[in-house]
């Protein structure tokens, strides 16, 4: 009776010591890349998850994608998942886990992996699209310079020669008036000249009447009166 009882003590002790042990939590595991977590496209990586205990099965999972699953089960600590001719859709978040034969659950995730695969064509259109919009930049950045030089240009001329406006025209006004003085005293000189040219008609006539009045007077005193003769022999 006492022999049966320890029996089955002892094997109620050890399932309950199974149970336990296949309920107790896994520590996490360790995963990182190689060579790098940032590759090129069409090149090879490595994933690296390594657990504290060996003889597991390793789980590799991917982050928002469900269908991602990826198993290894290895007699060391260590599993390996190659990635060759790695293309844009392998970019993203990766954690792995692992569980053990007598483990019911598995163990906890380990921490993200960011896994960055880069573009080598679009890391050559990078430099030269900074370039293109650098000499976009630059191009239109002369524009407006030489425009605002066009434009100073103009405002500058048109306010000296607004500024100038009335000494100019003061000038032409006194140019006007000392032209005007001159053929004024050019009119005057030749109507002066036409007039000593051109003696008055009615002083000619006069004179040529006092000239004719003086002949005839002398003309008169030679001839003798009428009936002197007479007289003359009346006397006698």
């Amino acid at each position: 009776m006492t022999t049966e009882f320890l029996s089955l003590l002892c094997l109620g002790l050890c399932l309950g010591y199974e149970d336990e042990k296949k309920n107790e939590k896994l520590p996490k595991p360790s995963l990182h890349a190689w060579p790098s977590s940032v590759v090129e496209s069409r090149s090879n990586v490595t994933l690296k998850c390594q657990a504290p205990s060996k003889n597991v099965t390793f789980i590799l999972l991917k982050v928002n994608d469900s269908g991602y699953k990826q198993e290894q089960f290895l007699t060391e600590d260590e599993a390996e998942f190659h990635f060759t001719d790695l293309k844009l859709e392998d970019a993203g978040s990766y954690f792995c886990a692992y569980k053990t034969t007598a483990s019911r659950e598995g163990s906890e995730s380990s921490e993200h992996l960011e896994l960055v695969i880069t573009d080598k064509h679009d890391e050559l259109e990078a430099p030269s699209m900074k370039t293109d919009t650098r000499t976009i930049f630059v191009a239109i950045f002369s524009c407006i310079s030489i425009l605002l030089l066009f434009l100073s240009v103009f405002i500058i001329y048109r306010c000296s020669q607004h500024g100038s406006s009335p000494e100019e025209s003061t000038k032409r006004i006194s140019h006007s008036k000392l032209s005007e003085q001159v053929a004024a005293e050019a009119d005057l000189s030749r109507m002066e000249r036409v007039s000593v040219s051109t003696a008055d008609p009615q002083g000619v006539t006069y004179a040529e009447l006092n000239i004719n009045a003086l002949s005839e007077a002398a003309s008169d005193t030679t001839q003798e009166p009428p009936g002197s003769h007479e007289y003359a022999a009346v006397k006698v």
